[in-house]
C-alpha cells in the first residue's frame, strides 16, 4: 500500500515546483552552446491506462538515463537521442509496465542559454506478467522540453511526453502514458 508521500501525484506536486524554481530561475552562465553531445540522469512519474482488450490505469515514479547529440542550423537546435527510464507501473495486478525505451528527435530555439524544444519519435514499452502476459509494445512519443545551462558544462531540463502503444501480444490492447521528468544533464 502507497503512502500519501510516496504516491506519484504527492510526489508530482513536489517535483513541479521545485523543477520550477531550478529551471525558470537559473540564471544561466556565458558563452555556452547546445551542439554537441549530452548524457544525464532523469527523475519524473509516469501515468498510463490500457483500452480495447481492458480498461486498466496505473502510475509510479521513473528513474533513468538520457543521451543526445545536438546541433545547430543557423539559430535551431536539432538534434537525436534516446532515453530509458525503469519503473513499475502496476496495471491493477494484470501486468505492470517496468521500463520504457525511447528514441527520438528535438528542434527547437535557444534563447540565451534556454532551449524550448518539440521531440516525437519510437517508443518501447516493457511489461512483466500479472494475472496476464500482455507482452511489450512499441509505438511512439511526443511532446516539449526545456533546457537552461547552470554551469558552461551543465544543464538542468524538464520534458513532458505523451506515448500511445498499440503492439501488445494480447490483441486490441492499447496503452496510452504521459511521463512528466526533470533532468540533470552534462554536455561534452
Amino acid at each position: 500500500m502507497q503512502t500519501s508521500s510516496s504516491h506519484p501525484a504527492f510526489l508530482l506536486r513536489g517535483l513541479l515546483p521545485a523543477a520550477g524554481i531550478a529551471l525558470f530561475l537559473a540564471a544561466p552562465a556565458a558563452a555556452q552552446s547546445f551542439e554537441g553531445p549530452s548524457v544525464g540522469l532523469q527523475l519524473g512519474v509516469i501515468d498510463a491506462e490500457t483500452s480495447g482488450a481492458a480498461d486498466l490505469s496505473g502510475d509510479d515514479t521513473a528513474i533513468g538515463l538520457r543521451a543526445y547529440f545536438d546541433t545547430d542550423i543557423g539559430g535551431f537546435i536539432l538534434g537525436g537521442g534516446l532515453q530509458f527510464d525503469e519503473t513499475d507501473v502496476d496495471l491493477g495486478g494484470v501486468a505492470s509496465i517496468d521500463s520504457v525505451f525511447r528514441l527520438g528527435v528535438r528542434g527547437g530555439v535557444d534563447f540565451a542559454g534556454n532551449f524550448v524544444y518539440g521531440t516525437a519519435g519510437f517508443a518501447q514499452a516493457n511489461t512483466e506478467a500479472g494475472v496476464a502476459d500482455v507482452g511489450d509494445s512499441s509505438g511512439y512519443f511526443l511532446g516539449l522540453g526545456y533546457e537552461v545551462f547552470l554551469t558552461d558544462t551543465v544543464t538542468a531540463g524538464a520534458e513532458l511526453l505523451y506515448h500511445e502503444f498499440d503492439s501488445f501480444d494480447l490483441g486490441g490492447l492499447e496503452a496510452e502514458a504521459t511521463t512528466f521528468n526533470i533532468s540533470v544533464n552534462y554536455r561534452f
